[in-house]
């Protein structure tokens, strides 16, 4: 559990999904975590709709995620905020770290660096390269960087070496989630970040950012994704089932038992936010599986 002595901020949390489809099992697990931990300390929940892509974004999804969010017991504080409505900050902060020389243009294509895998070879770092028509990168610092996750442990990576130079303007002008998804957190105020384990490898881009901006370091939680008998993690890609309000309950209670938390008999026959309501004061979060990965036919 986050530490609540006088010198740590009132804990805020937030639940963040993309509407490039409907809220799925996997989806649900993220939300319940981060639900969970935040009112387990009496702590504020944020919803925020990262709707930075509209080319992907499925009609009707945002909708469809915020009335399977209260279909499910949930409820946010605050109104909920959209992404595509801070455009002109983010590109405000891309002109800062423009001017500053901590981000150049690039407009290698996809075809040119197909050959090349792992890191951006960096080709355009230092060709003074047009910004119109570009793409934006980040220059990242040869060093690691590290952070203690509270489930997976201690997580390291070198960026140059890992990662290298990272995009956070497109070339067709949208916002890249590194940058953007930094940027909320700091000005929503969000002191705690729970979130499954395929960003694991995402956080210490992030802390780059943060450092370079002056911005201050949430704590982390990465839960475990949930993989189907193929081999793919639930999510939108691979056809997993949206949620449906009749099996609020019976779903509910499945994730929580993917999550190491106990549940009740008594709950079977419960209205979603009567499961909620139970299981935030019995939450640990040090019983969630130390493991990046769940087999979905063990949570049946």
């Amino acid at each position: 559990m986050p530490s609540s002595n006088s010198d740590t901020p009132p804990y805020v949390g937030r639940f963040a999904p993309t509407p490039s489809g409907y809220l799925h099992f996997g989806s649900l697990i993220a939300a319940l975590a981060s639900y969970l931990d935040a009112r387990s300390v009496g702590g504020r929940w944020l919803l925020r709709m990262e709707d930075l892509d509209p080319p992907r974004e499925m009609p009707g999804a945002q909708d469809a995620i915020l009335q399977a969010l209260e279909a499910y017991g949930f409820e946010w504080d605050g109104k909920m905020v959209r992404q595509s409505e801070r455009l002109d900050l983010y590109n405000a902060i891309i002109e800062r770290l423009w001017q500053a020389g901590d981000a150049y243009a690039c407009d290698c294509s996809r075809k040119q660096l197909q050959p090349f895998a792992g890191p951006y070879p960096g080709f355009c770092r230092d060709a003074g390269r047009d910004v119109e028509g570009s793409a934006i990168r980040l220059r990242v610092p040869d060093r690691e960087y590290s952070f203690i996750d509270r489930v997976q442990g201690e997580f390291r990576q070198l960026l140059d070496q890992d990662v290298g130079d990272f995009v956070i303007r497109r070339r067709d002008g949208l916002i890249a989630y590194q940058l953007a998804v930094v940027l909320d957190d700091a000005w929503q105020g969000v002191t705690d970040i729970v979130r499954g384990a395929d960003l694991l490898d995402s956080t210490p881009r992030q802390l780059y950012v943060q450092q370079l901006l002056g911005l201050p370091q949430p704590r982390y939680l990465h839960v475990p994704l949930i993989i189907q008998p193929d081999g793919h993690k639930l999510g939108k890609r691979y056809r997993s089932p949206p949620l449906q309000p009749h099996e609020a309950t019976p779903l509910l209670l499945r994730a929580l038992r993917a999550l190491g938390q106990p549940t009740a008999s008594e709950l079977n026959d419960a209205l979603p936010d009567e499961v909620l309501t139970w299981a935030i004061p019995r939450w640990n979060a040090g019983h969630i599986p130390h493991c990046r990965t769940l087999a979905e036919a063990q949570l049946r």
